[in-house]
């Protein structure tokens, strides 16, 4: 069976993901599936910005429960503000050129952050600020945590 390139790409995606391989190593240019190519790759790079995103409104849903539910904190939300950041970390050095976009990142995640964070602890949305509450430098700080100071993660981690 040898389907057209393009016909290939709608029905079975992961051959014709091995065939455009098969040509690029080839050199063989002329017989690539461009058109779907291009399309492919550009969503890559989009699926790292949403993967950027969607860290950012994990971690700020958990910034915004430790900030309005002190009485609820625990060792569970902390560690997920951590792992997070850690992940976001890796994500802006692993992919350099998305430092830039983090502002706006955050600016997009904070209201679906605010709604996981509504969801998770049955606060009202109008409780929470309408504007991102945190800089970046917060966001980003391994450190930071509203309404505390740490000199050790010593207890939160016991």
């Amino acid at each position: 069976m040898n389907l057209p390139l393009a016909n290939l790409y709608e029905t079975d995606f992961y051959a014709w993901t091995q065939k455009q391989v098969q040509l690029l190593r080839q050199r063989d240019l002329n017989n690539l599936d461009i058109d779907n190519l291009i399309e492919e790759i550009e969503s890559l790079g989009k699926q790292e910005r949403r993967e950027l995103v969607n860290r950012l409104i994990v971690l700020i849903a958990h910034l915004l429960k430790w900030q309005y539910q002190t009485d609820r904190r625990s060792r569970s939300w902390y560690l997920t503000i951590r792992e997070q950041r850690c992940a976001i970390r890796q994500l802006l050095k692993d992919n350099p050129s998305l430092k830039p976009y983090l502002p706006e990142a955050i600016a997009e995640a904070y209201e679906r952050g605010v709604i996981l964070a509504a969801k998770e602890t049955g606060i009202k949305l109008r409780d929470f600020p309408s504007e991102v509450s945190y800089q970046q430098e917060q966001i980003e700080n391994p450190d930071y945590l509203p309404g505390i100071q740490l000199d050790s993660d010593e207890d939160l981690l016991n």
